[in-house]
């Protein structure tokens, strides 16, 4: 990753949700990719993407945990960090083989104020 570049990636099928996030990220200094599915996701880490992926859980096709075992299986987990950002109230069953790849569990909705200081956080690491 760039020195001082702060990069995100929101995988989210819902666009008003990548707007939000997007607007909120990138109104404290982040470079935020926007994808919609779980393939276009894979793309972007295949095409040289690092940093944080805040990862919807539900999407139609590839959900997150099979967009992530993708990740995983394809050896793209590297300089990168995978936050769950869903409307679930609790983890899905599915995550259990998952937990050593994704650092947090993010419940929509958030406060920007929170997701920002958490996202920061995660940046934090993968300098």
């Amino acid at each position: 990753m760039e020195k001082g570049v702060k990069r995100v990636m929101i995988v989210d099928d819902d666009e008003s949700v990548i707007s939000v996030v997007k607007k909120v990220l990138e109104a404290n200094g982040m470079e935020v990719t926007a994808v919609t599915n779980g393939k276009d996701c894979l793309k972007e880490l295949e095409a040289g993407f690092k940093g944080v992926l805040l990862m919807d859980v539900v999407m139609p096709e590839m959900d997150g945990w099979d967009t992530i075992r993708e990740i995983v299986k394809k050896g793209l987990i590297d300089h990168v960090i995978i936050s769950m950002l869903t409307g679930k109230d609790e983890p899905d069953t599915k995550m259990a083989d998952l937990k050593e790849y994704v650092l947090d569990y993010i419940k929509k909705p958030f406060k920007s104020t929170d997701l920002v200081k958490v996202v920061n956080e995660y940046l934090s690491y993968l300098k």
